[in-house]
């Protein structure tokens, strides 16, 4: 399979997460946990996300598994949705949202 295509949900940790964020598209990364109710909600419409959308890579991050990567970016609440463009951090949404709203605001950063 190739991450890159945008037709799959990508579970990052340590060994992936560099790479992902510093691909040649940019990546929605939801930054997560299995205890978290709202997360679990989030969990459907990120699948259907990354199975419509090319212009970006959509990817989850539990954040017990890599508690280091959620403190590095200052991720205090999940759902935390982050997005990165060339690595870089170019905005961040909190909370359970519609598809269609997190989707529009993914894109909006992309302008």
């Amino acid at each position: 399979m190739d991450e890159k295509k945008g037709n799959e949900l990508i579970h990052l940790g340590k060994d992936n997460f560099e790479e992902i964020i510093n691909g040649g598209k940019p990546a929605l990364v939801d930054f997560s946990a299995t205890w978290c109710g709202p997360c679990q909600m989030m969990a459907p419409i990120l699948d259907e996300i990354a199975k419509e959308e090319d212009s970006f890579v959509t990817a989850k991050l539990d954040i017990d598994d890599a508690p280091e990567i959620a403190a590095k970016y200052h991720v205090m609440s999940v759902p935390s949705f982050l997005v990165f463009v060339g690595g870089e951090e170019k905005g961040r949404m909190m909370g359970a949202m519609a598809k269609e709203g997190l989707v529009e605001k993914v894109k909006d950063l992309l302008k």
